[in-house]
């Protein structure tokens, strides 16, 4: 395989390399690009934890196990005491930040958004790194607003970035089969551009493995390459796979494998090459694989995940300590570093 640090990867090449490359030549060509540009050796993650403050959703999304029919009596809102005793676990167990997400609720416009908002960073020291882009433009359309006031409205409330969630695969023929009510590609990657004109970082995601083809993995990275070109928004990239249990796509679905994940997580690091970091989705592909995936492009191995709840939904469930992911990072070779929401360092552990 010919150096591919040295020139930027096209559509056909990365494509070719994800259909056709040999695994272990991929991993070893992401992993020289991820120590050039982490020389350190450094692995980093976040102590945080996903609230989420409703499942109530009008989307309706084939792949989702966690959603609950508007009206139906079978779901919860969470109150602000609840989620303030959730911030306030979080804290007691070292958590800088709260991701907080929910369903499309048609009970909720901006002015709900805004109180918990402000209420939060009235009482607490803490990121809020919330919303992904389906939630805030559904946020915008109850409220009869823009996108861009959207954002600033929720950014001054205290919304200080975004997860890059309700991304799927980036292509409108994917989206319209497995979740026909949720924004289209071109909304979600405004929502991101806006955001990231107001000075809002952001992650992008990936749930492949549904009914998407390698040629649409590969424009969906082709769009998040474009837009970080525009706007350098972008901290991480977040790939995973979907998990067909529970939910309505579960019939006759084969699950993608851990070479599918360990072969576009590589291809990712190699073509994402306006991206600092890429991380092991430990959460949905298991701690095992997320350690082998530091020998295959990741830099970064999230969050402690202190709470999840969608992903548990359709039958995946892993969990972890900070010990324990300290212990996995070292044991793989390498630094173990807990750092904020933005990448910022927050406490090194020892060298192995």
């Amino acid at each position: 395989m010919t150096d591919l640090s040295q020139c930027r990867l096209s559509d056909a090449e990365a494509l070719d390399l994800l259909e056709h490359g040999d695994l272990l030549e991929l991993g070893a060509a992401a992993d020289d690009i991820r120590r050039r540009l982490h020389p350190a050796r450094e692995v980093t993650f976040v102590v945080d934890r996903n609230i989420n403050y409703t499942d109530y959703c009008v989307s309706g999304c084939r792949f989702c196990a966690f959603y609950k029919e508007p009206g139906s009596g079978e779901g919860y809102l969470l109150t602000r005491d609840e989620i303030f005793r959730k911030i306030e676990e979080t804290l007691a167990l070292g958590g800088t930040a709260i991701m907080m997400q929910g369903g499309l609720s048609p009970d909720l416009d901006i002015c709900w958004f805004e109180q918990v908002f402000a209420d939060i960073k009235a009482h607490y020291p803490i990121h809020i790194h919330s919303l992904s882009p389906p939630e805030v433009a559904h946020i915008a359309a109850q409220s009869d607003l823009s996108v861009a006031e959207t954002l600033r409205r929720l950014r001054a409330a205290g919304l200080d970035s975004l997860p890059g969630g309700g991304a799927e695969v980036l292509v409108d023929r994917v989206r319209t089969e497995i979740s026909p009510h949720k924004i289209p590609t071109a909304t979600w990657l405004e929502v991101m551009r806006e955001a990231h004109g107001l000075g809002m970082r952001t992650t992008a995601t990936m749930m492949f493995g549904s009914i998407d083809t390698p040629a649409e993995r590969i424009e969906h990275l082709h769009r998040i390459r474009e837009l970080q070109d525009e706007t350098g928004g972008f901290t991480a990239f977040i790939p995973w796979t979907f998990a067909p249990a529970n939910t309505a796509l579960r019939e006759g679905h084969l699950p993608a494998t851990g070479d599918d994940y360990l072969r576009l997580l590589s291809v990712s690091r190699v073509y994402l090459d306006n991206v600092p970091n890429i991380q092991a989705s430990w959460v949905t592909q298991g701690l095992r694989m997320g350690q082998v995936a530091l020998a295959f492009g990741a830099n970064d191995m999230g969050s402690t995940m202190i709470e999840e709840n969608v992903v548990r939904a359709a039958g995946v469930s892993h969990t972890v300590t900070v010990e324990e992911l300290v212990r996995l990072i070292a044991a793989a070779g390498f630094v173990p570093v807990q750092r904020d929401t933005l990448y910022r360092e927050i406490r090194r552990y020892p060298q192995p």
